[in-house]
Formats: structure tokens, C-alpha cells, sequence
């Protein structure tokens, strides 16, 4: 199972210049919740935003990570 930690190093490692903070939110380990502020996502839609960052993990969505809950957006 991977952690919040593993999440967050994760996210930031793929998108260059972002900040992730990522929690457990039901203890369990398999549903998340993250703040993802990045660069790749001026211009782009919410949708387009998160596909970004569900693409970090692939198939691990829905599977190991059964849920991540998402707010993103640039940097101000």
C-alpha cells in the first residue's frame, strides 16, 4: 500500500515545480485526498488538470488506490 508520503514524492517528482500535499483520508491507506499547485496546469481545465495527476499512478487509481480526491490548480 502506498503512503501519503509516497504520493506526495510521487506527484512532485512527475510534475517539476509542483507542491503536493497529500493525506490519508480514512486511515486506511487506499483513499487520499491531495492539493496539487503546478505549473503544467496554467491554461489548462480542471479535468485536464487531474488527468495530469491521476496519470502519475495509472492503473494504481482505482486498484492499490482505490480513491484520490483532487483540488489543483497554477501557481499565482
Amino acid at each position: 500500500m502506498p503512503s501519503a508520503d509516497e504520493l506526495k514524492a510521487r506527484i512532485e517528482a512527475a510534475l517539476p515545480g509542483s507542491t503536493a500535499e497529500v493525506e490519508d483520508w480514512t486511515g486506511g491507506g487506499d483513499h487520499f485526498r491531495a492539493t496539487v499547485v503546478a505549473p503544467q496546469f496554467a491554461g489548462l481545465s480542471r479535468i485536464a488538470q487531474h488527468r495530469l495527476v491521476y496519470d502519475v499512478f495509472g492503473a494504481e487509481v482505482g486498484g492499490p488506490i482505490h480513491a484520490l480526491a483532487l483540488k489543483t490548480r497554477p501557481p499565482e
